[in-house]
């Protein structure tokens, strides 16, 4: 199988799916925006061959460079793993004839008003939105749902650009710098109480052969809003369990509305006390090296089950659940520049052998600002058999480690 596979140089961790690929025993053709030489030489090696385009965003770019591939021999599959990647990567799958996810799907999976307004007409319950083209809209929407309420871009990924407006006298300040003058739209919501989490799957064929189950503490825009806290997220090996089979439900209702094939998927959700509401989806893998954490939880290596369905419609283990896994993010305390480390001797022994890894950026680094995400600064992993005892050891690590900057 010839499997062409997109920004296969960034972020760091694509180079993973396309080693999966090659010991799946593809073809690898990678398209990307760097230069070949400056791509390590495994990287090189797991390739075998590659096209430097300007822009794997530019529809035409891309598409010219899949051409190319085309005309020296056949192409099975064009594949993309990264959210900004997705829609032109779709719309140039359906040019060139190549089977996988349609542009239909991938706009669906991108764009949140359309998104929500597809799948509650399939009877999955979600937050009220609409999409808005003017102040006067979105004041209109507030003044029907009541505050507070959500405005996001139409299509994105996290929390980035999403703000929570709690009064109406507080949305002129939230809209300024939306230029609706020159065409811009956003998503308006209603502001959904309760705990936030998420479900991803690996798809084949429409059918769930993984399915996964992650916890935020706190929830996303809290945490991206404020620096004291050291947010966690946290992977629970007992997804299994008839406590999460509303969820389990909702997320196989939402895949198979969609119409999703072969396919990772990403999942937002809320439960509070409106009940289970689902948040959003991404058909692409979670971000912030959570695949990593499902590998580490699981006793599988991920990137080859995804590169397995890819290839051959099928995985080769299922998933063990032996341990829980997550992520403590670790903020400086301050803007600045990084200068030391308190408390990690401390952090180590809590942890022992359910250590994975960390970053612990070195003195002179900057110190990023929070809004870049969970592994914009320090960060540490960790997994136990049991998740209430990683939860709290993992936020115990939040108290001890102090990144301190100044």
């Amino acid at each position: 199988m010839h499997v062409l596979f997109v920004a296969p140089e960034f972020p760091n961790y694509q180079r993973e799916f396309v080693r999966g690929l090659k010991q799946a025993g593809a073809r690898v053709t990678g398209i990307g925006e760097r230069p070949l030489a400056w791509l390590d030489p495994e990287l090189r090696g797991w390739m075998d061959a590659y096209e430097q385009i300007p822009s794997v965003c530019h529809e035409g770019e891309l598409l010219a460079a899949v051409r190319r591939c085309q005309a020296r021999g056949w192409v099975d599959r064009l594949e993309a793993t990264v959210e900004a990647h997705i829609m032109s990567t779709a719309k140039v799958r359906e040019a060139a004839g190549i089977p996988g996810l349609t542009a239909k799907a991938a706009w669906l999976c991108r764009d949140k008003p359309a998104m929500k307004e597809f799948l509650r007409n399939h009877g999955i319950p979600c937050a009220q939105s609409t999409a808005a083209d003017s102040a006067a809209e979105v004041r209109d929407f507030a003044e029907a749902v009541g505050y507070p309420i959500i405005i996001k871009p139409r299509s994105g990924a996290g929390a980035d650009g999403t703000t929570r407006v709690d009064r109406a006298q507080d949305l002129a300040a939230a809209l300024r710098g939306i230029q609706f003058e020159r065409g811009a739209s956003i998503a308006v919501e209603e502001f959904i109480e309760g705990h936030e989490g998420f479900y991803d799957t690996l798809t084949i064929r429409g059918e769930i052969a993984y399915e996964f189950v992650s916890h935020y503490y706190p929830n996303v825009l809290e945490a991206m809003r404020h620096r004291h806290f050291s947010p966690m997220i946290v992977h629970t090996n007992r997804s299994d369990m008839d406590g999460y089979d509303e969820l389990r439900k909702l997320g196989r209702k939402v895949v198979s509305a969609l119409g999703l094939g072969t396919t990772a998927t990403h999942m937002e959700w809320f439960f509070g006390p409106k009940g289970l509401k689902f948040s959003e989806i991404g058909a692409r893998p979670p971000g912030v090296g959570q695949w990593d954490l499902y590998a580490a939880g699981n006793d599988i290596d991920i990137y080859r089950e995804w590169a397995n369905a890819i290839v051959y419609g099928r995985v080769s283990r299922a998933p063990s659940r032996r341990y829980a896994s997550g992520i403590v993010a670790l903020r400086p305390e301050r803007d600045g520049r990084i200068f030391g480390y308190d408390g990690l001797d401390a952090a180590r022994e809590l942890l022992g052998p359910g250590l994975l890894d960390f970053h612990l950026p070195p003195a002179g680094s900057p110190a990023r600002p929070i809004e870049g995400g969970y592994m914009a600064n320090a960060w540490v992993r960790a997994r136990h058999p049991d998740y209430d005892t990683l939860r709290a050891q993992l936020a115990r690590v939040g108290e001890l480690v102090r990144v301190r900057a100044g």
